[in-house]
């Protein structure tokens, strides 16, 4: 029996696991309801079973909890400079983002440094200056009045968020100073300091909203602590909401490196998760914990890996997230992103709130009419264009050659590009509004010629690549200027088109042949298509007298429209003006100008409607070496966000009905 009394003293005097994880909860400092449900689950598990599965699970629940970062963050670099730089450093162009992301750092600045406004009330002049010259020295912007009438006076003109006034003063007191203070600002925090402290008064300015009541005389610590709490809700009202950007593009265009530069630009943890194909709810919410292998979401999870409470969280390709019988993961991210909600996130795993406003949320996508209406709300969505000729040539020149020279290992004899050679590669080798093909090709061409230094096995100087070794290295040009090296047909026109790859040009052509007026459409239309071509076909047919069309026409001929790159599925309105002019062309037999592009959405009375991807759209034409470009008026705004360097090249020309555009495109 002395034995066993012994062994059971030693084992109560050894810590067990569950003190352990009590300890490990005191020492995370939870929120106090987080903390207090972390107990009630220890109190539990000490009343189960340890070969139990429910007490495994709450071990591993509460392990999860207190490993997470409730309180660490890392301070945001806020030097505006040094962020420019690193944006520049890192990514050309690109101007409108950039200076949207400066932006969030100059309000960020800004509402850090802001001074919080102080009222001092007594009628003790050494009080006053005594209180004024701490308040100062603390970072305060400070106010004094003699007197509780001086105060109403100064309440009147500026809002305070803190008053310090004295109970005993002449005909206005410190409570009348509280009444009025609350009644023009609810917001105000008022301290009430007296020499005369009883019970009843302390507790009458407590029902009147007093946030403190303190006794003279009056100790240091103690007023700057009590000012400080008092401005706590403020100073937390102040920290600004992560704004939820949508980075929308074309692939290769930067999206995720860009995510990667803001990151390094406010010195926060980077963390990226791709959305591509999830299905599962849970993926976002997290199981409950109850389930065998059960796992908080993608958002905990990381947050957990990170290690702080506010990195950047990059969500890729949020336009091509699934849907099933699971759930749908898009619903499940209107709270993660939305700022009004996410500081009370709950994870199912967690079944506890988690505050997600410190996080950073940066969106990418290729197409936002994939993205749920609700979802893409609330998303401050930011356009990434494709890269005109020059921008990637000087892209290419500062960024993707030296990147792909060291790659292929060439640190010694580094080829040297000429500016003919990128030209050659971009115009012949790649068509992409983005960057990835052209620096696909200039690693094949590091490849090739590390493979050859080796062969030769000598360190000669550097191999100088011109455009005829491009085509000795890459083999013959996979690309072609339709515009500039076609012919002009009848029935032949040049259309703009929006896909998810950017803006690419498409043909249209018409043909006619003897038949009983039927109308044939081919080249893999969509249905919207297919009725622009009808609204078309309708209103040539209605207004053939002024087109100088013979009525006779359509009863003796079958007119067929084909599209061609027939296997490509194609549709959208925007196609109309484009299938018109190709009709009119074909049936008054004057061939269509090959360097001139049209989009717009056409109606049956001949009006030209908006079309969408504008930008997109010129730069295609840009590329492709068209020299005029037809859009609708009502798409006047779009165009004059175009950058000079495009419009330069290009006469733009906007219309608001079809038969202002016959004698532009048709000779």
């Amino acid at each position: 029996m002395r034995l066993f009394k012994k062994e059971k003293e030693q084992m109560k005097s050894v810590p067990s696991e569950l003190d352990e994880l009590r300890e490990e909860v005191r020492k995370a400092r939870m929120s106090e309801s987080v903390e207090k449900v972390a107990y009630k689950e220890i109190e539990r598990l000490e009343k189960t079973s340890p070969s139990s599965a429910e007490y495994t699970i709450g071990i591993n629940y509460i392990d999860y909890l207190v490993s997470l970062p409730w309180n660490k963050m890392t301070d945001d670099n806020l030097d505006i400079k040094r962020a420019e730089a690193i944006l520049n450093e890192d990514h050309f162009g690109l101007t409108k983002i950039k200076d949207r992301i400066l932006e969030h750092l100059a309000v960020r600045v800004l509402k850090m440094s802001r001074q919080h406004k102080v009222l001092v009330v007594d009628d003790e002049k050494i009080t006053r200056q005594n209180l004024e010259h701490v308040f100062k020295k603390d970072g305060y912007y400070v106010k004094t009045a003699s007197d509780g009438t001086e105060a109403l006076n100064f309440l009147k003109e500026t809002a305070f968020d803190v008053i310090v006034t004295d109970l005993k003063m002449g005909k206005v007191d410190g409570m009348a100073v509280l009444e009025k203070a609350k009644k023009v600002n609810p917001g105000t925090e008022v301290i009430i300091i007296t020499g005369y402290a009883t019970v009843s008064t302390a507790i009458e300015a407590m029902k009147k909203g007093s946030y403190h009541y303190l006794t003279k005389p009056l100790k240091l610590n103690e007023i700057r602590s009590t000012i400080e709490n008092a401005l706590f809700k403020k100073k937390v009202r102040l920290e600004p909401k992560g704004p939820v950007l949508c980075f929308a593009g074309p692939p290769g265009t930067g999206k995720t490196s860009l995510g990667m530069s803001i990151a390094k630009s406010l010195e926060r943890k980077f963390v990226r998760i791709s959305l591509a194909g999830m299905k599962d709810e849970a993926e976002i919410r997290g199981h409950r914990k109850s389930y065998v292998g059960a796992l908080p979401g993608r958002i905990i999870q990381e947050i957990r890996r990170s290690e702080i409470k506010n990195p950047l969280i990059m969500l890729d390709e949020i336009d091509k997230i699934g849907r099933d019988f699971k759930g749908d993961p898009a619903a499940a991210l209107l709270e993660v992103l939305d700022p009004e909600q996410n500081a009370h996130f709950v994870d199912h795993y967690l079944d506890v709130p988690f505050d997600l406003s410190h996080v950073m949320f940066i969106a990418t996508a290729n197409a936002l009419d994939l993205i749920p209406g609700p979802l893409l709300d609330r998303l401050e969505v930011i356009t990434l264009l494709g890269y005109t000729e020059e921008e990637k040539v000087k892209i290419a020149t500062r960024y993707l050659i030296p990147r792909e020279v060291e790659e292929a290992g060439l640190f010694d004899t580094p080829p040297v590009f000429t500016s003919e050679a990128i030209r050659k590669i971009i115009r012949e080798y790649t068509r992409e509004a983005g960057l990835r093909n052209l620096k696909r090709q200039i690693a094949s061409i590091c490849r090739k010629i590390a493979r050859e230094t080796l062969r030769k096995n000598s360190t000669g100087p550097s191999t100088m690549i011109t455009p005829e070794m491009v085509e000795n290295l890459l083999g013959p040009r996979k690309f072609y200027f339709e515009i500039a090296e076609a012919q002009e047909r009848i029935g032949v026109t040049t259309g703009l088109a929006w896909t998810e790859a950017g803006g690419q040009i498409m043909f249209i052509e018409a043909a006619k042949m003897k038949g009983k007026g039927n109308l044939i459409l081919t080249g893999s239309l969509g249905d919207v298509m297919k009725e622009s071509a009808q609204a078309a076909m309708s209103y040539i047919r209605s207004h053939a007298d002024s087109i100088n069309i013979s009525e006779n026409i359509f009863e003796a001929n079958d007119i067929h429209i084909h599209v061609p790159a027939g296997a490509i599925p194609k549709d959208g309105p925007s196609a109309g003006l484009t299938i018109a002019v190709a009709l009119i062309s074909l049936l008054t037999e004057r061939p269509c100008k090959r360097d001139v592009a049209l989009t717009g959405e056409l109606t049956l009375t001949g009006r030209i409607l908006p079309v969408g991807g504008v930008k997109e759209k010129v730069l295609a034409a840009h590329r492709a070496g068209v020299k005029t470009v037809v859009f609708p008026a009502k798409n006047e705004a779009e165009i004059q966000d175009i950058s000079e360097d495009v419009k330069k090249d290009l006469n733009i020309i906007t219309i608001e009905k079809l038969s202002e555009v016959i004698d532009l495109v048709l000779k």
